[in-house]
């Protein structure tokens, strides 16, 4: 199978500078459709709409939607021939087994996935402070990114990558020359896998009653303090290398005795105590 058509979407809006710098690199050797969000559709995971507002955009179609709408609008009707779909680039990097779930640009990937067409996910990791989020970045930071994702849509396909994987999260140094090479080098590539480790906890602020939600690890990254080892996404990003995670769609399904079991006992003599009516006990009629 060659590559000829690329739907290409995000999920930080379909205006941005890492949009268009993976346009700008995948446009000159491949029919490139954009179908991407009209605005900003970050962290909303697998979301899906029942109706969305579609409109001529000069790239393609900007949607009033989320990254899966426009997956499933843009293989199903808009761009059902597409060889690929490439997501992203994502301003921040999208890093770790608990994050891929909760990621627009990763779950627009795996959307293309249950279509059985090849994708890849491409986000770029931004260092600094707690004010990372308001960076404006320039084209040329994104220059890891989209010479990368060209580099696995010319031949990620054709030698076989997608028969042992259903998409590929790419995330890739900002080529500023400090977090990574600058853009004029190659920043090296590591196959790697999403990290478990997880720190996310709560803070809960008595004066106003709200609860903020902190993931640790961002800082622990700043200062370089990753437990991470060797061979996973978070390790090589830290390390100034672009992390590629070949990953599959299918949730993992593991029988064992024990459930086995309950299921077996299930309406026999074996069966547990049944649960007390909840209306009755303290409180009840």
């Amino acid at each position: 199978m060659s590559v000829d058509r690329i739907l290409l979407t995000n999920d930080d809006g379909i205006d941005t500078v890492g949009f268009r710098a993976l346009y700008d690199a995948l446009e000159p050797a491949y029919d490139v459709v954009a179908v991407a969000p009209a605005a900003d559709q970050s962290a909303v995971g697998r979301s899906i709409s029942q109706d969305v507002v579609v409109h001529d955009h000069e790239l393609g179609y900007a949607v009033e939607g989320t990254p899966a709408d426009c997956v499933v609008a843009g293989l199903g009707e808009l761009v059902h021939d597409a060889d690929a779909v490439v997501s992203g680039c994502n301003k921040g990097a999208n890093l770790g087994e608990y994050v891929l779930g909760r990621s627009g640009t990763v779950s627009a990937a795996v959307e293309a996935a249950f279509f059985d067409v090849p994708a890849i996910a491409t986000s770029m990791y931004v260092p600094g402070g707690d004010d990372w989020w308001e960076l404006e970045p320039d084209p040329e930071h994104f220059a890891h990114a989209a010479r990368v994702t060209r580099y696995l849509v010319d031949n990620a396909v054709d030698a076989g990558v997608f028969d042992h994987a259903d998409y590929l999260n790419v995330n890739a140094p900002m080529a500023d020359g400090e977090s990574g090479p600058p853009p004029t080098e190659h920043a090296t590539i590591a196959v790697t896998e999403p990290s478990t480790l997880y720190e996310m906890d709560a803070e809960w602020d008595a004066e106003t009653g709200d609860i903020t939600l902190h993931d640790r690890i961002w800082d622990r990254m700043r200062t370089g303090d990753v437990p991470d080892p060797e061979g996973t996404d978070r390790r090589a990003i830290v390390e100034g290398r672009v992390s590629v995670s070949p990953l599959s769609v299918p949730h993992a399904s593991e029988h064992h005795e024990a459930l086995d079991g309950l299921a077996t006992a299930y309406g026999s003599e074996n069966d547990p105590e049944p649960i007390a009516d909840a209306g009755s006990g303290a409180g009840g009629d």
